[in-house]
């Protein structure tokens, strides 16, 4: 996985809660056995039309928001079956971060072990996000470290469990993660050896 430190990007105002897995990746692009190549099925109901073109109304394919690594949504983001495919296809697209007041619990885990960072702000701070992306495409600083996210003159501080956010920092997933223990997992099933 690649390491976070900062995104900084526009953001798609993505204005519709319980968007559901088979929204962000419908069932008949799941036969793929690759994590990679899913980006160009993400929301394929709204961003196509029957006939195959780009639906000109849907908010992610409108020109200002061309190539934004950044998703705000709204609450239950990523409900529905617990397809790994939704982070993948998000992620294959260009998002880095999303930003919701919540989400379904299966997909916020993959988000981490995929490479994304859920953040969660309270509704209040979400309807000013809203409120800031409607009137124009921000740039929004996405500072993880610190974890704080910044627009214009607004800034909101965010929380995030510290080895997730280590992960994230280190660009490891959970295999990665206990990989950096090597040597201590080895040494003590050496001096644990049953007979």
């Amino acid at each position: 996985m690649t390491p976070y430190k900062i995104v900084k990007s526009k953001m798609v105002p993505l204005d519709i809660p319980n968007v559901d897995t088979d929204q962000i990746i419908p069932k008949q692009f799941l036969k793929r056995i690759e994590r990679t190549g899913f980006g160009k099925f993400l929301f394929f109901d709204w961003r196509f039309k029957p006939d195959g073109s780009e639906n000109p109304d849907f908010i992610a394919n409108k020109p200002e928001y061309k190539g934004a690594e950044i998703l705000l949504t709204r609450d239950n983001f990523g409900c529905g079956s617990s397809r790994e495919h939704a982070p993948w296809a998000l992620l294959d697209y260009g998002f880095k971060v999303i930003i919701a007041p919540s989400y379904a619990d299966i997909f916020y885990n993959n988000c981490f072990q995929n490479g994304i960072l859920p953040v969660k702000l309270n509704h209040s701070e979400i309807d000013k996000l809203f409120s800031i992306a409607s009137s124009s495409s921000p740039v929004v600083e996405v500072d993880l470290v610190h974890q704080k996210l910044t627009v214009g003159e607004s800034a909101f501080a965010f929380e995030i469990e510290s080895a997730r956010k280590e992960k994230l920092v280190k660009g490891l997933d959970d295999i990665s993660w206990t990989l950096q223990y090597e040597p201590q997992i080895t040494e003590y099933e050496k001096s644990h050896v049953i007979y």
